[in-house]
């Protein structure tokens, strides 16, 4: 086959932005219902709604909720564990979360009968909110985090672990639900039940810290009348993040903690609170917790772990706390594990995928080691030779320190650019921005780089993956090291001759769009990027502080910027809205006008201070959409508006159907 050569950014591609919406979000949320595995798939064409997928015993799955209801929750805004299942005489039994109304729904699949609510109507919309259930210990309940607003404003709530009778009476009296805890603190994760039944343990946390700043990891004996006493902290505090914690068959506690600058596992004796460090090694063996119930680690019938781990990366692997011996799973295409597993035996189910195949529901034989796809299987859309291949670099920042990203260089098997001429590239920055960026197949990256766009994803300073230290360098410095880091790596591919340093462009949504957006403003990036697409974005620091955000959040920027109240200047001098006049680049804004997160306000102040200053920019809102796009039609419009902004810029043909309203 000839390879037709033909300027970077205008190569033709069988990848479409339909394809990348279809291929939108991932399975999550792998749980059993006897011995069926059932999880939450992601619907876009329906609306962004999430399903509960059900897998039969003969391999086949179906859709056992149709549309309307959709499995998810708002807890934190970013929700958790929607649902839980068991087995009785007649058939599945399963307790979920639905998105609109918030309320708990008991659901028997088998019976014929629509859902039936467990939990009452909220005073105030959406104000009661449930997640990370279980199923009581010999009592017909099930207990989980209830988040209740006490008034209309954002801060204005309480969380604690509540009981929810099964039989429905909570649902039209609230007295019905049992409170099982007290609102001493502000955050807490779902039960986590011993395996004899008689004592619980859960993770909880205050303002201001975060939960990778610091948690305390509670446990609490269950008296015979399902009530909690001798409560008591047995590990965190001071300064420790413990994101999870599960029981082992001897009834002690697995959990991992990064006391020692690394999330790594110890057990701890929940009577004497001994710890014992299983296996010191500097990686994670855990992440940020922004999913309450996410499991890097899960605790085998016959004491060993099963966990993700790694350095910059998360590999599947099996751990025999006896001998501190780590094994690896055998084989397979899969280089990222996603904090999602789930044991059933001595089998490990899991969510994996790799540079060339999007997140498969994969088990593994922890014994024998086979490794098998059981849901979700990847189906290429398009021949692989269109995806991008990612080059894992380290790069050199400010002051010598390492710079870790992805990058991949644009690819297709029909082109190739002139002699001569250089791509484009765009630094993708993740959100968070304390998380961090994989090495997985996005049809989205793929969409532009096929078409002879590079992309750069970097996880800067303050990323998870590379320890306490690594993550810490955004304390008090987010604008700043973010800004420079993702700076260092789009100019290094410009010196080396990798890039095109004229034509550089930056991207990201929430905290990726508040580093892009003040990369535009920062005189760290002047005159570096020549456009940027900035989605949902954090614009005015002093606008997303207490009820001008989420609740989760509200009290973030004490550790990324600083206490408020001690550096009011600090907080006007970060944040790009303050600083339009630098601005000259184009820039492309998307936003969700039912965003409770970076509300749409954010956006509107930024558009209010560039007008009339000459500087093209074209803005989008979209109608039903919160924090992060879900439906097929925004997806579409969102991708196909950016290849216009990069086609007006960077000098080739805009996409059919892209037409921008720009503004000046």
């Amino acid at each position: 086959m000839s390879v037709e050569r033909s300027p970077c950014g205008t190569w033709a591609s069988p990848i479409t932005a339909e394809m990348v919406a279809a291929g939108d979000g991932r399975p999550g949320f792998l749980g059993t219902v006897g011995g069926e595995l059932w999880w939450t798939e992601p619907r876009p064409a329906e609306g962004g709604r999430r399903a509960l997928v059900r897998r039969r015993g003969d391999g086949s799955t179906e859709s056992v909720l149709p549309e309307p209801w959709n499995v998810r929750n708002r807890v934190h805004e970013y929700g958790g564990t929607p649902w839980v299942g068991r087995m009785t005489g007649d058939g599945p039994l399963v307790v979920f979360s639905n998105f609109d109304d918030q309320r708990l729904y008991v659901f028997e699949p088998d019976s014929g009968r629509e859902p039936r609510p467990i939990t009452p109507e909220p005073r105030f919309p959406s104000g009661l909110r449930w997640c990370d259930m279980g199923f009581a210990p010999g009592r017909d309940e099930v207990w989980a985090v209830l988040e209740e607003f006490t008034g209309k404003r954002s801060t204005q709530l309480r969380r604690v672990l509540a009981a929810v009778p099964l039989d429905g009476s909570a649902a039209e009296d609230r007295a019905a639900v049992r409170e099982l805890t007290d609102d001493a603190y502000r955050f807490t994760t779902g039960p986590r039940i011993s395996p004899d039944g008689t004592a619980v343990a859960w993770i909880a946390w205050n303002h201001p810290d975060m939960p990778w700043d610091e948690t305390e990891l509670r446990v609490a004996t269950v008296t015979s009348g399902g009530a909690f006493k001798d409560v008591r902290t047995v590990a965190g505090g001071g300064g420790e993040s413990v994101p999870q914690a599960e029981w082992a068959p001897d009834g002690t506690l697995i959990a991992a903690s990064d006391r020692t600058g690394w999330w790594n596992l110890y057990r701890i004796d929940p009577g004497s609170g001994e710890t014992v460090e299983l296996y010191p090694a500097e990686e994670e063996f855990a992440g940020a917790l922004w999913t309450i119930g996410s499991r890097w680690f899960q605790v085998l019938d016959d004491g060993r772990i099963a966990t993700v781990h790694g350095r910059g990366e998360s590999v599947l692997g099996v751990l025999d706390p006896d001998l501190g011996a780590m094994s690896g799973v055998a084989g397979g295409p899969w280089t990222d594990w996603a904090p999602s597993l789930l044991a059933q035996g001595d089998t490990v189910f899991g969510l994996a995928a790799g540079p060339d195949r999007t997140y498969e529901i994969v088990a593994c034989d922890t014994v024998t080691g086979e490794v098998r796809i059981v849901g979700e299987p990847h189906a290429d859309p398009v021949d692989p030779a269109y995806y991008p291949e990612p080059e894992h670099r380290t790069f050199t920042g400010p002051g010598g320190r390492e710079v870790h990203a992805h990058v991949y260089p644009p690819r297709n098997p029909d082109f190739a650019a002139p002699a001569g001429e250089l791509p484009p590239y765009v630094v993708w920055v993740h959100g968070g921005p304390t998380s961090h960026v994989r090495a997985a197949l996005d049809l989205e990256l793929a969409y532009f780089t096929s078409r002879g766009i590079g992309v750069a994803e970097v996880n800067y300073g303050g990323s998870t993956g590379y320890g306490r230290e690594y993550r810490e360098r955004l304390r008090e410095q987010w604008g700043v090291v973010d800004v420079e880091d993702c700076a260092a790596v789009a100019r290094a591919l410009a010196e080396e001759g990798t890039a095109d340093g004229s034509r550089l462009a930056i991207r990201g949504g929430s905290a990726g769009g508040w580093t892009s957006a003040a990369s535009l403003a920062s005189a760290a990036a002047e005159g570096l990027y020549a456009c940027a697409t900035i989605k949902y974005p954090i614009l005015d620091l002093s606008g997303w502080l207490g009820d001008a955000t989420h609740d989760f959040e509200s009290r973030y920027l004490h550790t990324l910027i600083g206490p408020v109240d001690e550096v009011p200047e600090r907080y006007r001098e970060r944040s790009p809205v303050n600083h339009a006049g630098r601005i000259s680049a184009p820039f492309l804004l998307l936003q969700g006008l039912e965003d409770a997160i970076c509300t749409p306000a954010q956006s509107e102040r930024l558009l209010e201070r560039v007008e009339g200053r000459g500087i093209p920019h074209a803005y989008l809102a979209y109608e039903g959409e919160q924090h992060g796009f879900r439906r097929a039609s925004t997806i579409v419009s969102a991708v196909l508006a950016e290849h216009a902004l990069y086609a007006r810029v960077f000098g080739f043909e805009a996409p059919a159907g892209a037409a921008l309203e720009w503004r000046a």
